[in-house]
């Protein structure tokens, strides 16, 4: 995707540093959360390695604030400040990759849980993505280049990070305010979906993964907020995209965790399995399709079944992210996650093993309630 940034260009970037690093202090925790037996020597290390990226994330939260109060980012001085910070981030994660990789193949904790080689694989590839994505500004120079050209609408390639901010406060039948919504706990313990999803796997993907998406929804929030007292919309592309990425994350994990169940599992019952009937043929066909279309997500996302309230149907749709490929006017009754995250730990790259243990704690009475409620929404079909 690309964004113009223009003179803006050392703000984002200075985001994109505190944000990574920040991250990377979590890749430390999870580490160290599913390897609790893992040798001293690498916790040493690990541990070290969490104090300098919270060194580099206030270094870059600092410098940020310097010049969005003195609004002076294009300024030679502020510029190199930045080359300087930005080198040391991402030799940081080109070393710290290095020695992840070290861990995977030499560390005897590592090979006593069969999971954890697939967990530091999915990190090094996004510490990777980080460099990847910054690597065209790391070089003496090179910003102050950019900045120039940016009069000249030179767009740049940056992937944003999803960021922090305070949680706010709402309460069912009220509006959420600007920024303020919430991780809703789980409706069952950790553990209630096993043996077909792991305690592990649950506790990372609602504590760690969900999080990060609510951070980064109320983060999109307050920063268009700020764009619509200030009128300055120079960011409004990343902001919305933002609001996009992590909103959609956010509302379809909140449906995700309602619609499993240790209850779950067997058939749908009474109007929704009439409608399946209906849209699909039969229920084995509807599964099969549902089945196939996750299995068949590009990378990351999603398989959905909806209402269509145009068409007066059940549909499947896939998302890649968490809403691309998606469609507009539509209800989304059913959801599964095919992130990775959502199954690596116990299923590590068996996608489809993932997507056939998880019928198993489908609860379909909470499917069937949002049917119900959906389907009273209709427009005239076209």
């Amino acid at each position: 995707m690309l964004f113009i940034y223009g003179a803006k260009l050392p703000v984002r970037l200075l985001e994109e540093i505190r944000d990574w690093k920040h991250q990377e202090r979590k890749h430390i925790t999870l580490i160290k959360a599913i390897l609790p037996d893992l040798e001293p020597t690498y916790i040493k290390v690990l541990d070290e390695w969490s104090t300098v990226f919270a060194d580099t994330e206030r270094a870059a939260d600092e410098l940020l604030r310097h010049i969005l109060r003195y609004d002076n980012a294009g300024s030679p001085q502020v510029l190199t400040q930045i080359e300087l910070l930005l080198t040391a981030a991402c030799d940081q994660s080109r070393e710290f990759v290095r020695q992840l990789k070290g861990l995977k193949d030499n560390s005897t904790a590592v090979q006593k849980v069969p999971l954890a080689s697939t967990v530091l694989h999915h990190l090094i590839r996004e510490s990777e993505h980080f460099l990847n994505q910054l690597e065209t500004l790391n070089s003496p120079g090179a910003l102050e280049q950019f900045m120039q050209e940016s009069k000249s609408n030179q767009t740049v390639v940056l992937e944003p990070n999803p960021t922090l901010a305070v949680q706010g406060t709402g309460s069912p039948g009220t509006a959420v305010p600007i920024g303020g919504h919430r991780l809703p706990p789980l409706p069952y313990n950790y553990n209630a979906l096993e043996p077909y999803i792991d305690e592990k796997t649950m506790r990372i993907h609602h504590d760690i993964h969900h999080q990060s998406y609510v951070d980064g929804l109320n983060k999109a929030e307050k920063k268009l907020e700020e764009a619509r007292k200030s009128g300055d919309f120079d960011l409004v592309k990343h902001w919305e995209r933002e609001l996009a990425f992590n909103g959609a994350g956010h509302y379809l994990h909140t449906l995700f965790w309602t619609i499993m169940n240790p209850k779950g599992g067997g058939d749908p019952s009474g109007e929704l399995a009439k409608q399946i009937k209906r849209d699909f043929g039969s229920y084995d066909q509807f599964k099969q399709q549902f089945t196939e279309a996750a299995d068949k997500v590009e990378g990351g996302g999603w398989a959905i079944l909806v209402w269509s309230p145009r068409s007066h149907r059940l549909q499947i749709l896939q998302a890649e992210k968490h809403q691309n490929l998606s469609q507009w006017d539509v209800v989304p009754l059913l959801a599964l996650d095919v992130w990775e995250h959502a199954y690596y730990l116990k299923h590590q790259n068996k996608r489809k093993a993932y997507i056939q243990d998880w019928w198993n704690v489908v609860y379909w009475p909470e499917v069937a309630e949002r049917f119900q409620q959906a389907s009273k929404l209709q427009w005239q079909p076209f």
